[in-house]
């Protein structure tokens, strides 16, 4: 609601002319702190857009009296990166990976490097410490599907697991629910068996029902007695370590669905000293055999 504009009599101030509810608002100026702020601003932008590149244009932008630029920067420090990387680069070219670990300063320079690759491509899954996650391996237990020595882990980068490198690492469990390759209370058994094997409290009848179906279907990727087969990747089912869980909804799901996940082939993305270097890298901090 508009009024005319008047004097307030308690404060002495003009009021705008507008009224709500019987409330009266006054025309009290600008704050003097607030109004040097602005001011300053803007005075700061005009300075900034004369100094520094600001407007951009049809063909280009306005280069500032600075002559200022963030992209010749960025190169000019990562011209300078490459010269001081240059001498370890070499260095790792030319070195094995167990002269690598031996020598006090390319472990040092494999260690800074593999901790930056490690951190840009493989913590996504593996977790900023390796510890991994469900579905994800921890690469800082003493638990490898393929080996943990540094030529095993070389190549696991190299090829990657069920990826589309032509060495890739391959492994496939089958999907004996999906696939109808077991009844479903066939894999009910199978799921004891498997808890069985793991040390742990199982229905003995389901066990027994269980063990002439695993002998023929399953040792011959996890084993006679389960502890699997590093060779072709089968994991070990008699310890405490779970891929896909350890439940027994999580193995029968596993039973029935195959699940395999798949790790990228890095050779090729990578170069071969930057590979050796997260070779080195996780085999010195993630549990490496």
């Amino acid at each position: 609601m508009a009024s005319e504009r008047e004097t307030d009599d308690v404060t002495g101030v003009e009021t705008t002319g507008h009224e709500w509810d019987g409330i009266r608002e006054l025309d009290n100026p600008l704050p003097r702190w607030w109004l040097w702020t602005w001011y300053g601003c803007i005075a700061f932008a005009v300075g900034y857009m004369i100094l520094m590149p600001a407007w951009p244009g049809v063909t280009g932008y306005t280069k500032g009296l600075l002559g200022h630029s963030d992209r010749v920067d960025v190169s000019r420090e990562l011209a300078a990166l490459e010269v001081q990387r240059g001498a370890g680069a070499a260095s790792m070219r030319k070195a094995s990976l167990e002269q690598i670990e031996k020598d006090p300063e390319l472990l040092a320079y494999a260690q800074n490097v593999g901790q930056s690759v490690f951190g840009d491509n493989c913590a996504t899954c593996h977790g900023i410490g390796g510890t991994g996650g469900a579905g994800y391996p921890n690469l800082r237990d003493d638990v490898w599907l393929w080996g943990g020595s540094l030529q095993d882990i070389q190549h696991t980068l190299l090829v990657g697991i069920r990826a589309d490198h032509p060495q890739t690492r391959m492994a496939q469990m089958p999907a004996f629910g999906r696939d109808e390759l077991l009844a479903p209370a066939a894999i009910s058994d199978m799921t004891e068996y498997v808890v069985k094997l793991s040390g742990r409290s199982a229905d003995a009848a389901a066990v027994a029902r269980a063990g002439p179906v695993y002998a023929a279907q399953c040792a011959a990727c996890h084993g006679a007695e389960g502890r699997g087969i590093q060779a072709t990747g089968a994991p070990n089912l008699t310890d405490a370590d779970w891929l896909y869980g350890s439940d027994r909804v999580a193995i029968s799901g596993q039973i029935y669905a195959g699940k395999g996940g798949v790790m990228p082939a890095w050779g090729g993305r990578l170069s071969p000293e930057t590979i050796k270097a997260l070779s080195v890298y996780i085999h010195a901090n993630a549990g490496g055999q």
